[in-house]
């Protein structure tokens, strides 16, 4: 199975393999030690096929973004400033509630 791997590697890397004819990825194949089946997947252009072959998984993933009314907080990092921030916000409140 390296042997695929090196070569779907090598040929993430090398535009022209990427970008290649059929053919000339079938001359670039032919020197790998790579299982018939999975080189027809390759010339193919078969992710599907290829991914089975090789024992993958379907990957899925789902970010859900918070509701757009929702109010959201975002952390820079500073939770100490951020609770000195507050602090101050509320010794300047009892100041105003002392001074009225």
């Amino acid at each position: 199975m390296f042997d695929v791997i090196d070569f779907l590697e090598r040929m993430g890397q090398d535009a022209q393999l990427r970008h290649a004819s059929q053919d000339e990825v079938g001359l670039a194949l032919s020197s790998a030690e790579i299982d018939p089946e999975l080189r027809v997947a390759i010339l193919a252009r078969d992710e599907q096929g290829l991914q089975a072959l090789l024992g993958q998984d379907p990957f899925c993933c789902l970010i859900n973004p918070a509701k757009p009314d929702e109010e959201q907080e975002e952390c820079d990092g500073s939770c100490e400033d951020g609770e000195e921030k507050k602090n101050d916000k509320d010794k300047e409140n009892d100041k105003r509630k002392g001074g009225d």
